[in-house]
C-alpha cells in the first residue's frame, strides 16, 4: 500500500494576482473544476494507496481541511509546519508520522507537489507502477519528465545505466542532478536524450528515506524527531513542536539526500507535466480559441491574439492586442507581455516594499466557517458580505474599538449578544455595541448570507478577542 505525501506549501508569487500568500496557487482552480490540490489527489485513482497526508503551512490549515472534506479525504491527515523549512524536513515529518501510526516501517511514500498539472493521468499512474519494484527494493526513485523543449526554468537529471541488468521497466540509475541551465546548455541536454526535467516527485520506503537522511543530514533528522516527539493533535491537524522545528535547517530533498545517495533511480515520465510556474506556462497547457487566446470569465475580445485573458469580476475587454496576459481580480489588475511574465514576482516584491496588502490576501477571504468579501472601506467604516456554511458559526468574541450591524440577506441566523439569543431571517437586522460578547451561527441547511457594517475608531481584523471557538482559535 502506498501512502501519498502531498506538499502544499509555497506562495506561487509568479501567478499573482490570483495567487496570494493566504491563498496560493495550489488552492486555486486553474485548469478545471478541481483545485490543484484536489486534482493531485484525484489522479491517484487507480493506484492502490491510502488517504493522502498533506503537509501545509499553519495559516492554510482550514483551506486544506475544507478541500479535503469536499473529496471525503479528511481523516486527521494534515501535518502543520510552524514555518517553511523546505522539502527535506517536510518529508522527514511525514516519514516519522507514518512510523508512529503504522506498524510497517517499510511503507512506501509517494511524494507529490500540490501545484503541478499532469494532463495524461494514466501515463502518470503507469510511471508510478514502473517505480514500485525499485522502491520496494530500497531504491529512492525520482520521476524525470521527458522534456519537449529546452527549458531554463527547471533543474535536470542526467540518467546513467539501466537500474539493473534484468530491468525491463525503463528505469535508470541517476548519474547527475544539474542546476537550471542557460539556453545553450538546455538545448544540448534535450538533444542528447539523456536528460530529464527534475519534477520533484519521489517514491521510496519511509525507512530508507530516514536511513539516508541519518547518513547525510543527521541534523535535519534530529530536529524533525524532536519536533515529532511532542505532537499536539488538534481537530484534523497534526501540530509539531514549534521550537524544535525552528531549529531545523532549511534544505531541499535534492541537496540533503538525492544528490548524496548511491541508491537514486530515475523513472522517465511523459505525462503532459507542468509546474505552472508562470502565466505563460498556464497559457501553454490551456485550451485555446482559434485566435490562440485562453479566456476565463466575462471577457470580450476583438482582434486579439495569443493572449491569456482572465476576469474574476466584471467585464474585461481587449482590442487590437496580442501576446498579453491580462488578469482582473476584485482588487487588482495585471497586464503583462506573455514573454515577460517571469518578472511578475518583481511586482509582488514592490507591493511588499510599499507596505501594501494585495500580495497577501484577496478581497474575498476564506475562514473555517465560510468566507467574507470586503465590499467597501472608509475612514471609520467597513462593509463586508459574509457567507456562513450550514451548521457552522463564528467564534464567541468581542471588540474593543468597533460596533457592528448585521443585515440578513438569505438564510437564518442564530445571534447571541451577551446572554440573549435571537433567530433572524431574511431582511432582519441586529446591532452589536462595542464591547458586547457576541457570536453568529447558521442553524439552517442553506448558506447564511449577511451584510456586516463595522463602524468605529479601529476596524482591523486583530481587534477580536475570541472567548470560545469551535475551531480551536480561542
Amino acid at each position: 500500500m502506498i501512502l501519498p505525501i502531498i506538499m502544499a506549501g509555497g506562495t506561487g508569487s509568479r501567478l499573482w494576482p490570483l495567487s496570494r500568500v493566504l491563498f496560493p496557487k495550489q488552492f486555486l482552480c486553474l485548469d478545471g473544476e478541481l483545485t490543484m490540490l484536489q486534482a493531485t489527489i484525484h489522479r491517484l485513482k487507480g493506484i492502490d494507496c491510502d488517504n493522502p497526508v498533506v503537509i501545509c503551512n499553519e495559516q492554510h490549515r482550514f483551506i486544506v481541511a475544507e478541500q479535503l472534506r469536499q473529496m471525503d479525504k479528511l481523516t486527521k491527515n494534515i501535518i502543520l509546519e510552524p514555518v517553511g523549512r523546505n522539502t527535506a524536513p517536510a518529508i522527514a515529518l511525514a516519514a516519522l508520522a507514518a512510523a508512529r501510526t503504522g506498524p510497517d516501517d517499510h511503507s512506501l511514500m509517494l511524494v507529490l507537489a500540490a501545484d503541478h498539472v499532469i494532463q495524461d493521468e494514466e501515463a502518470f499512474r503507469a510511471a508510478v507502477r514502473k517505480a514500485l519494484p525499485h522502491a520496494q527494493n530500497g531504491k529512492l526513485v525520482t520521476f524525470g519528465i521527458v522534456p519537449n523543449k529546452p527549458e531554463t526554468g527547471y533543474g535536470y537529471i542526467r540518467r546513467g545505466d539501466a537500474s539493473s541488468s534484468v530491468d525491463t521497466t525503463g528505469a535508470f540509475k541517476v548519474a547527475q542532478f544539474v542546476e537550471k541551465p542557460n539556453m545553450e546548455k538546455a538545448e544540448t541536454y534535450v538533444a542528447s536524450g539523456e536528460y530529464y526535467w527534475n519534477s520533484g516527485m519521489f517514491l521510496f520506503r519511509a525507512d530508507r528515506y530516514v536511513e539516508e537522511l541519518q547518513k547525510f543530514r543527521p541534523d535535519i533528522l534530529a530536529a524533525c524527531e524532536n519536533a515529532m516527539s511532542v505532537v499536539d493533535p488538534d481537530l484534523d491537524f497534526i501540530r509539531v513542536d514549534e521550537e524544535a522545528f525552528l531549529a531545523c535547517p532549511d534544505e531541499s530533498i535534492d541537496y540533503a539526500v538525492m544528490e548524496q545517495t548511491s541508491d537514486a533511480v530515475v523513472v522517465p515520465m511523459d505525462a503532459g507535466w507542468s509546474d505552472v510556474g508562470s502565466w505563460s506556462s498556464l497559457w501553454d497547457i490551456s485550451p485555446k480559441s482559434p485566435e490562440g487566446n485562453v479566456i476565463t470569465g466575462d471577457v470580450l475580445s476583438h482582434n486579439t491574439e495569443n493572449s491569456f485573458l482572465y476576469s474574476e469580476s466584471g467585464l474585461l475587454a481587449t482590442v487590437g492586442v496580442k501576446d498579453l496576459v491580462v488578469v482582473h481580480t476584485k482588487d487588482a489588475v495585471l497586464i503583462a507581455d506573455r514573454n515577460s511574465v517571469q518578472d511578475v514576482k518583481k511586482i509582488v516584491e514592490s507591493i511588499k516594499t510599499d507596505g501594501r496588502h494585495e500580495h497577501h490576501t484577496h478581497r474575498e477571504v476564506y475562514r473555517p466557517w465560510g468566507k467574507y468579501d470586503s465590499i467597501d472601506t472608509g475612514e471609520r467604516y467597513q462593509v463586508k458580505r459574509l457567507t456562513v456554511k450550514p451548521g457552522e458559526g463564528i467564534s464567541l468574541q468581542m471588540h474593543h474599538h468597533r460596533a457592528e450591524h448585521w443585515i440578513i440577506v438569505a438564510g437564518t441566523a442564530q445571534v447571541t449578544i451577551n446572554d440573549q439569543i435571537r433567530l433572524l431571517g431574511e431582511n432582519e437586522s441586529v446591532y452589536i455595541p462595542v464591547g458586547a460578547k457576541h457570536c453568529l451561527e447558521n442553524p439552517g441547511k442553506i448558506p447564511l448570507e449577511l451584510i456586516e457594517v463595522r463602524s468605529g475608531s479601529y476596524l482591523g481584523e486583530d481587534d477580536i478577542v475570541r472567548l470560545a471557538d469551535r475551531y480551536g482559535r480561542a
